[in-house]
């Protein structure tokens, strides 16, 4: 004999629609962009995983002042590794043919052995005067395939959209915090075309591959760390790239993992919320049914056939919503998650994959969450007796008694009276509040936060341009005064410059040494004393370093960092004296006189230019890089690129989160308080006398819950910006605009104005009958 107690869930879900509805919907909406989000995710994270082998991707590379010889290259081959040249020029291009550069490109010959190339839209460069640029450079850009760029003011038409497997994010070089997609680019061109190009920015890169692969990461390194001993020993190296620490490759990898984590997690705490509001749904509708529930467990129906009975809508909900969006993730949502990693990486061609475990984690594991928190919660109600459910008795132990309140007016105590009968129902709210405003307070703080670093990144620039110098190697002192001395010195260029107000610095980059961590480069600059451009103290026994550097590593006046050199093991440890104002760089500051002692230099030793004018009269082949205000900003730009419509996301779903936690509580305590809400009207109480007895004790709730959580939420945000930035590299000074504070908390109480309005109308509606129904 089928259950009739099945009989009433149809009616149920009719009576109560407005709520299922709304539950279902945002349930549907959720799961379907996780579901959707997931397979994207798991779809390019194949695609990428797969380029290694598919593109034949380089176990790393390295650079040097000059091209190896044979012997250099035939003796390092014998490491067991394949060399291969993979040379770049980087060049100003002028996408918009104004005759201004705009950005930087960096060019590459057509590659047939390692990196290869994946072409997405065009076809490949054929001609000397044609080049395929990276397709999300070109998006950025507005550029299409058959338009012209001018690349070191030679004209060049676009014939195709290309994704290089070693450029998957857009690092200009991979110590930077962000990738700069906006104001840098790759591009392949033919041999013709590649050797047209003056050589004056010419690196001499070299890509290689092991014989045979690493079995795994710690292998890597072990290997890494041997063949770069080799290197420093037979060639010149200015640069050596592994592959498991180029950014270029990895970040893309490493970041779609932990998005991947992010949303799942995201996932459950919404799907434990809306649990969690069930249950206290369920827990009111008992008590309404209690006599109805005494009866039936009177006549023989179990705790289990009950409990059963109660969780069946929310876990069928919860089932409907995730098939239907899983449906929409597959179809729908699929595409604009898609969308979203093409607009942040150069990620080659993907093919949509069926993912068992999206399935698993949107599907199986929310309606076992739903089903188990509702059972625990409800379990406790059904386990009193049958007489007391019909004596509606729920106290927890002996004869309950009311609270007894202050001697208050008479509404005060009435509102006290349904906070006090509502508290399950209002600290649910709370916590509610507090997860949506986390999240809203991340989705508006980003842009403030990106502002105000690029304000104070350009304030605070040491100089409006920095010039880091290929310094050539000095002659021998054997030598200085042979005739090949004497050649040497007047075939090699002065790096002295005529441009007025220059200043000489010495720069070089060394490791540092965190506890549990892989080491990211700091910058170690030697100033000259009565330095016109930086005004940080300088010090014979210790150093200055970044507010950027404390910040990060919580460092303070008298703690002792440790540094390494890059590819040697030699070490330094300096004692921090003083903080210097430069948010745009980890750095340390030395006098100059100390820097050269340190770093085995000679007196007169410089390799770079402090400059408030561009410096035109030195060789390009010897300025090594350019730092001007583009370079201190590109985070910011990035970001705002790549995530700026992320982050509206987040402000809309916040909100929508907000709305419904305040609608589904407030309609649950007005429908509590049914009979009390009718008898009052028969006692002659009006319309907005009932609104401000119910529901102005929710709104002290709501008002003070958001107060609370914006504090709650702030303490948190920044413990989970440190965590989540320590894993970059640099550095992006934590910051919340105060006025956000007031537009959140404006924001919320305009959220709740529209739900109390609503409610506002249910309490119209409840007919004055009511309480004679109940009259028991």
């Amino acid at each position: 004999m089928k259950n009739p107690l099945r009989k009433r869930l149809l009616r149920e879900l009719k009576n109560d629609i407005g709520k299922y509805l709304v539950i279902f919907l945002f349930m549907t909406a959720t799961i379907g962009f996780v579901s959707g989000f997931l397979v994207a995710d798991e779809s390019m994270l194949y695609a990428y995983d797969e380029s290694f082998e598919k593109y034949n991707v380089e176990n790393g590379n390295f650079t040097t002042e000059q091209k190896l010889t044979d012997n250099q290259r035939t003796r390092l081959e014998k490491e067991k590794v394949t060399i291969y040249e993979n040379f770049y020029k980087d060049e100003d291009a002028d996408t918009d043919l104004d005759s201004e550069p705009e950005s930087t490109i960096r060019l590459f010959k057509t590659r047939t052995e390692v990196n290869l190339v994946c072409l997405m839209k065009g076809e490949m460069p054929q001609q000397k005067d044609e080049i395929a640029i990276d397709r999300m450079y070109a998006d950025n850009n507005d550029l299409q395939v058959g338009d012209v760029i001018s690349v070191d003011k030679k004209e060049l038409t676009v014939t195709g959209l290309v994704a290089l497997s070693d450029y998957s994010a857009l690092f200009s070089n991979s110590s930077d915090m962000m990738f700069d997609a906006v104001k840098f680019g790759v591009g392949i061109m033919t041999e013709e075309g590649y050797d047209a190009i003056t050589d004056d920015h010419i690196k001499y890169c070299y890509s290689w591959k092991y014989d045979t692969e690493p079995k795994d990461e710690n292998e890597e390194k072990e290997w890494s760390d041997d063949f770069v001993e080799v290197l420093a020993a037979h060639s010149s190296l200015t640069g050596y790239l592994p592959r498991y620490g180029n950014q270029a490759i990895k970040f893309t990898g490493d970041d779609m993992g932990g998005d991947k984590a992010m949303v799942e997690v995201l996932l459950y705490i919404l799907i434990a919320i809306m649990a969690f509001i069930f249950a206290v749904t369920t827990n009111n509708t008992i008590v309404k049914e209690a006599s109805v529930i005494g009866t039936l467990r009177a006549s023989g129906y179990t705790r289990r056939e009950l409990l059963l009975h109660y969780l069946s809508l929310p876990v069928l909900i919860t089932i409907l919503s995730a098939v239907i969006g899983n449906i929409l993730g597959y179809t729908v949502f699929k595409d604009i998650c898609a969308g979203m990693y093409y607009g942040s990486y150069s990620l080659p061609t993907y093919q949509t994959r069926w993912n068992a475990n999206a399935f698993l984690l949107t599907t199986v594991i929310p309606a076992i969450l739903m089903f188990v928190i509702n059972a625990v919660l409800i379990s406790g109600r059904l386990r009193l007796s049958p007489l007391r459910f019909l004596r509606h008795d729920f106290a927890k132990k002996g004869k309950s008694h009311a609270v007894r309140l202050p001697n208050f007016r008479f509404f005060s105590r009435f509102r006290l009276r349904i906070l006090l009968q509502n508290k399950s129902s209002y600290f649910t709210l709370f916590l509610g509040i507090v997860f949506a405003n986390i999240l809203l307070l991340f989705g508006m703080m980003m842009k403030p936060l990106l502002s105000h670093y690029q304000t104070e990144a350009v304030e605070n620039m040491l100089a409006d341009y920095q010039y880091i110098l290929n310094v050539p190697d000095p002659i021998d002192e054997d030598d200085e005064y042979t005739l090949m001395g004497i050649v040497q010195k007047l075939l090699t260029p002065s790096l002295k410059t005529n441009t007025e107000g220059v200043e000489t610095f010495a720069i070089t980059s060394l490791k540092n040494i965190p506890k549990n961590r892989e080491g990211e480069s700091i910058s170690v600059y030697g100033i000259q004393k009565d330095s016109k451009y930086v005004s940080a103290e300088l010090f014979e026994n210790g150093v200055t370093i970044s507010d950027g550097y404390a910040e990060k590593y919580g460092m303070k006046v008298g703690d002792t960092l440790e540094l390494k050199e890059p590819y040697e093991d030699k070490t330094y440890s300096f004692e921090v004296k003083s903080i210097y104002a430069y948010p745009g760089a980890l750095a340390v500051f030395l006098p100059m006189d100390v820097f050269c002692e340190e770093f085995d230099h000679p007196e007169d030793y410089f390799n770079g230019y402090f400059s408030n004018e561009p410096i035109t009269d030195l060789e390009e082949s010897y300025i090594a890089t350019k730092i001007t205000e583009d370079d201190m900003t590109k985070i910011s730009r990035q970001l705002n690129v790549s995530m700026g419509e992320m982050f509206q996301l987040i402000n809309v779903f916040s909100i929508v989160l907000f709305m419904l936690l305040i609608y589904l509580l407030t309609k649950l305590i007005i429908e509590k308080n049914t009979t009390s809400i009718s008898m009052v009207k028969i006692l002659g109480y009006e319309n907005r006398e009932i609104l401000s007895l119910y529901l102005t004790a929710t709104t002290w709730v709501v008002i003070i819950s958001i107060g609370v959580s914006l504090i709650i939420a702030s303490a948190l945000i920044r413990l989970i910006y440190v965590i989540m930035l320590s894993e970059y590299s640099g550095w992006l000074t934590y910051y919340i605009d105060p006025a956000i504070y007031g537009k959140m908390y404006l924001m919320g109480l305009a959220a709740y104005a529209v739900i109390a309005v609503l409610q506002f109308r249910h309490i119209q509606k409840i007919p004055m009958d009511e309480a004679l129904k109940n009259a028991e």
